[in-house]
């Protein structure tokens, strides 16, 4: 009789774990966003984005050039505006590929720079067997020493070349010397990579809390403006900047100098101004030019033009006098000048005290620093040699009363086109120079009182600056380290030789690309060895 022994079933399997998909495609696009390929196509659309910047005027730096291009380009400029072309750095297209390229170089330089200060303190590995296998190989050479005192030779050589060294004793009175060098590569990139986050930083930081404002500010005394945002022509405040956080401070331009070269480029510029850095406190005089700011304790002057600014007098038909000193801008290197006069407040009945806006009265010109003596329309000298000021006079409505922003340095053309200002001077410009005057149809008169110099300035505020500063500096140390920094290893096995002394054989292994390799493991082993070619 067989007995058949039941055995109990085995335990059924757990049933497969069924993995996380949203779980799984969040670890996928982590690895990914923080590869190195990721942030260098974020780095390379960073730099794409910042084109439109450059290209087209921005509204936070120029208001005037952007109402201008929507003149110019009626169908295409509101398409712009709506992708954001106008306010390129404050889109959220752009700040979208900044903080991603942000948490790329975060997520990317993060787990290396930790791999990093492991390898810096994990000490070489030991000799591999088969030293004939590696790139660079020495067969053994003998030495009259024993094995001990050639590995401490060894080492010694290996040390005066700054590898970091690990002797090793092993079996059978054999020794190994184990050496590597070459980490500043990898410092320099990851110093390279840690400048850029905190240039990236610096940038966000200096765009929150930082401001600036320009202003065109006549030489003379009763020309000065103080810190405020109702006094720039143009001005931008960060978005945790209130008007009211700007610091006092007052200037006024009491002298500008220009020297030219005989080709008419400039040679030198130098303003001098009068600060005033409190309240009804005193006034100081400080001198700055192109390349050296005025700095201030919260803000630097910084002067990035200049020109000239005609004095006109008009005396309306009642025998009232208006003067007014107005900027003409350059619009070449031979500040070939354009600009206009406006006198919105003239031609007023002193029996009525009424004004009649059809009386206004407007000039339209050019104002040549030196005169063409061959009779053409542009300057051929920047500095006042020969003024002339060529003007045509309009009356009529100005447009200054709709309420409409307009251009100070333009008369409005709308005006003109209605018929509602109208030129009334002859088919030519008429032609003054300093001290002249010109009566118009009515009775009414225009002198040419001379002119003053005007310097161009940005006021500017960025607190993060000097991390700015110091993060291009680390970055170009830390892309020097990394392009001119090889990383190697080299091992020495010294084993007894029959009856005294030791046999020294060597490997070496580049871990990067490295041109000269070979010449050194010759020059290394030669010194290690104690060979006369070898340069200890």
């Amino acid at each position: 009789m067989t007995v058949v022994e039941e055995r109990p079933a085995p335990p059924a399997s757990p049933p497969p774990r069924r993995s996380n998909r949203a779980w799984a495609l969040l670890r996928n696009s982590w690895r990914q966003l923080t590869s190195m390929r990721t942030a260098l196509v974020l780095l390379f659309l960073l730099a794409v984005a910042a084109i439109p910047g450059s290209v087209l005027p921005q509204r936070a730096l120029n208001a005037e050039k952007v109402s201008g291009y929507f003149q110019a380009h009626p169908k295409l400029a509101p398409v712009l505006d709506r992708l954001g072309g106008f306010e390129v750095y404050a889109s959220p297209w752009f700040a979208a590929i900044y903080l991603l390229l942000f948490t790329s170089l975060i997520g990317c330089v993060v787990p290396r720079l930790v791999d990093h200060v492991r390898a810096l303190r994990t000490v070489p590995p030991d000799a591999p067997r088969r030293l004939e296998r590696l790139p660079q190989h020495a067969a053994g050479a003998e030495r009259s020493d024993d094995p001990a005192a050639a590995a401490a030779a060894a080492a010694a050589a290996l040390r005066k070349r700054r590898f970091r060294t690990i002797v090793r004793e092993g079996d059978g009175g054999a020794w190994t010397v184990s050496a590597e060098k070459g980490y500043l590569k990898e410092s320099g990139n990851l110093l390279f990579h840690l400048a850029l986050l905190a240039v990236l930083v610096g940038v966000g930081f200096g765009h929150w809390y930082g401001w600036h404002g320009n202003r065109l500010l006549v030489q003379g005394a009763d020309q000065g403006f103080c810190n405020s945002v109702t006094q720039y022509d143009e001005s931008s405040l960060g978005p945790r900047i209130d008007a009211s956080d700007l610091p006092f401070f007052c200037l006024r331009l009491t002298d500008f100098q220009a020297a030219f070269q005989p080709t008419g480029q400039p040679k030198n510029f130098e303003a001098t101004v009068d600060v005033q850095s409190e309240q009804d406190g005193p006034w100081r005089q400080e001198r700055f030019t192109v390349n050296d700011p005025l700095r201030l304790p919260q803000a630097n002057v910084h002067l990035i033009g200049h020109g000239y600014a005609v004095i006109l007098r008009y005396t309306d038909r009642y025998g009232a006098q208006q003067t007014k000193i107005l900027p003409f801008l350059p619009r070449d290197g031979m500040f070939t000048s354009e600009g206009v006069a406006q006198f919105p407040d003239v031609n007023i009945d002193p029996k009525t005290n009424k004004r009649d806006e059809n009386l206004q009265v407007g000039f339209e010109g050019v104002y040549l620093p030196t005169v063409d003596p061959k009779g053409g329309p542009t300057s051929v000298f920047p500095a006042e040699n020969d003024p002339t000021l060529f003007l045509t006079a309009y009356r009529g409505n100005l447009g200054v009363d709709a309420g409409l922003p307009g251009s100070v340095y333009a008369l409005d053309r709308g005006q003109i086109a209605t018929g509602r200002l109208k030129q009334v001077s002859g088919a030519r410009p008429q032609r003054l120079t300093p001290g002249q005057t010109w009566k118009l149809d009515d009775g009414t008169k225009l002198e040419f009182l001379g002119t003053r110099p005007f310097a161009t300035l940005s006021v500017r505020y960025d607190p993060t600056q000097p991390l700015v500063l110091g993060g291009a500096v680390l970055g170009l140390l830390g892309l020097m380290l990394s392009l001119g920094g090889h990383r190697r290893r080299l091992w020495f096995r010294i084993t007894p030789r029959e009856g005294s002394g030791s046999v020294v054989e060597a490997g070496g292994l580049p871990r990067t690309d490295y041109p000269g390799f070979d010449e050194e493991f010759q020059q290394v082993v030669g010194a290690a060895r104690g060979d006369e070619g070898g340069t200890p």
